[in-house]
């Protein structure tokens, strides 16, 4: 996979808000599909397609131990999207500084013709 195909595939599991509880209920420790499928009102084959979608996305993986095979997050495809998303979080913080230095700029200047207006000292709107 390319990173830009490991992004899509990330962030297109992320879009189900199944996976998006499982992912929850594995922040907390690794489960079983068993244990993972107990909150939901669905069988363990549909769960353990949800688990296959998510683990081709690099968000779990499964591990075995005796009889049970518990999934758990894997950090990498998470660190990805963070690096992604982190352009953007820049980006649009210039973007808010730009504005902050523009409202200052109009405060400054409406208060600057205020004061300069006769008769207009005391008058706040």
């Amino acid at each position: 996979m390319t990173p830009s195909s490991h992004l899509d595939a990330a962030f297109s599991a992320l879009a189900d808000p199944t996976r998006r509880a499982i992912l929850a209920r594995l922040a907390l420790g690794e489960a079983s599909v068993m244990e993972l499928a107990e909150p939901f009102s669905m069988s363990q084959p549909a769960v353990s397609k949800h688990l296959k979608v998510l683990e081709q996305a690099g968000l779990i993986s499964r591990g075995r131990d005796a009889q049970r095979r518990p999934c758990r997050i894997e950090g990498r495809a998470f660190a990805e999207m963070e690096e992604w998303l982190e352009n953007y979080r820049r980006f649009w913080e210039g973007q808010f500084r730009q504005l902050d230095a523009l409202l200052d700029e109009l405060k400054a200047a409406k208060k600057k013709a205020r004061a300069a207006t006769p008769g207009a000292k005391g008058k706040r709107k």
